[in-house]
């Protein structure tokens, strides 16, 4: 039996795009009945990346799983009765909206608070609350950029942003960590919090210790490529058939990189004495290791580093990504309507014994939940009918998507 930690918890997610969506999908992970909120005409992130055609897109997938969809514009003044009534029957309220935004539509904690007093609040923002920034707009490449990581990426000439949006991402797990101290910290005092989250707050988390370094005059750092400014080698090195990454942190590492290669002379060399020699040493440890790597296939590399006890793995395509053994017990292969083949959903990154983390509903069609959710919340029919129009709902409540498990 599925022990559902938050099961009993309502979330109104207003969330768009990551790192919000996200927050409210790892909290559907734990049990958590979690409504997604948004126009009836579906909001744009619903679309972004589409993999359905003219539906949903690969992001929405991923952060939607497990989720209700009401299909109701609730920032709209005529509409304000109902949503003080989903409130009421709440227990979390999630936004990433600069707090202006917020205070306009009426989700701002104060007024929130005036509605339930026990309510949490989790908002998400660019800037923060709290300087003089929080209502500007932004993304994920805004916390890159402004904590000095894309400066560090790449090289001098040419900084690169991360392909991938570790910021949103990373803020989502951030906001989600601070719903649950809140509903823990009201579970012990009956009081309702407000959790706020960042992205520019994460993203300088995240290079605090070069902020530090800088700060103490230590060091500047510098773009150094694919190379670690701390340890070493560390480093992409091509094969006679491809890509491996090899990671050497600490010294049992290095002397045992030292005899896996034959670098016998660099052993005991004052240059190479510690991680922060090597990385400052390390792009003579990166030819050393290129010229090793160049004369041999990936499968060879990596089985002499295995048995050597050396950090190495191959560098994956996403296609290759899909189809890796070592990625296999992450992926829950879900089949959507619309497609024909299954697709992964990746399991949430910490499990928790007694969970089945392997096992989603799919997120839902526009709009597939909205009557029900309205008469939840005692809304009469004449009024749902009234409020939403028939057609369209009708039509989304007959091609909602099934559950699907494991394909």
């Amino acid at each position: 039996m599925t022990d559902n930690i938050l099961d009993g918890i309502r979330v109104l997610d207003f969330g768009r795009y990551i790192a919000a969506p996200l927050c409210g999908a790892m909290l559907a992970d734990l049990g958590a009945e979690v409504i997604r909120v948004e126009r009836p005409e579906g909001n744009d992130d619903r679309y972004l990346m589409p993999v359905i055609e003219g539906g949903e897109g690969a992001m929405f997938l991923q952060m939607n799983r497990n989720k209700r969809s009401l299909a109701l514009d609730l920032t709209r003044p005529e509409y304000r009765p109902v949503l003080e009534r989903m409130v009421a029957r709440s227990d979390v309220v999630i936004a990433n909206l600069p707090p202006k935004a917020l205070q306009k539509v009426g989700l701002d904690h104060e007024t929130l608070k005036s509605i339930k007093p026990e309510i949490i609040l989790t908002t998400i923002t660019a800037y923060g609350e709290h300087g003089g920034f929080g209502n500007r707009i932004g993304f994920d490449g805004t916390g890159q950029s402004l904590s000095g990581a894309v400066y560090l990426s790449g090289t001098p000439e040419t900084p690169y942003r991360s392909a991938t949006s570790y910021v949103d991402y990373s803020t989502g797990l951030s906001a989600a960590y601070g719903t649950l101290a809140a509903l823990i910290a009201r579970m012990r005092t009956g009081q309702g919090r407000h959790v706020e989250a960042s992205l520019l707050g994460t993203a300088l988390t995240m290079t605090n210790p070069m902020l530090i370094e800088e700060a103490a005059g230590a060091r500047s750092r510098v773009a150094v490529g694919n190379r670690s400014p701390i340890s070493g080698p560390s480093d992409l090195f091509t094969t006679q058939d491809g890509w491996i990454f090899v990671q050497v942190v600490g010294s049992a590492v290095f002397e045992r990189w030292l005899t896996t290669i034959g670098a016998e002379d660099l052993r005991g060399a004052p240059r190479f004495a510690t991680d922060q020699d090597r990385g400052e040493n390390g792009a003579e440890l990166s030819k050393r290791m290129q010229n090793w790597c160049a004369s041999r296939t990936t499968d060879a590399c990596l089985a002499e580093l295995d048995a050597g006890r050396v950090p190495a793995c191959r560098m994956l395509s996403p296609g290759d990504a899909l189809r890796a053994e070592e990625n296999e017990t992450f992926f829950n292969w879900t089949r959507f309507e619309g497609l024909s083949e299954a697709v992964p959903i990746v399991a949430p990154p910490a499990r928790i014994s007694g969970i089945d983390s392997r096992s989603y509903t799919a997120p839902p069609v526009l709009g597939a939940d909205t009557r029900e959710i309205l008469a939840e919340a005692g809304v009469d029919p004449a009024e749902i009918d009234t409020l939403i129009g028939t057609p369209a709902i009708v039509g989304a409540e007959k091609n909602q998507v099934k559950e699907t498990g494991n394909a």
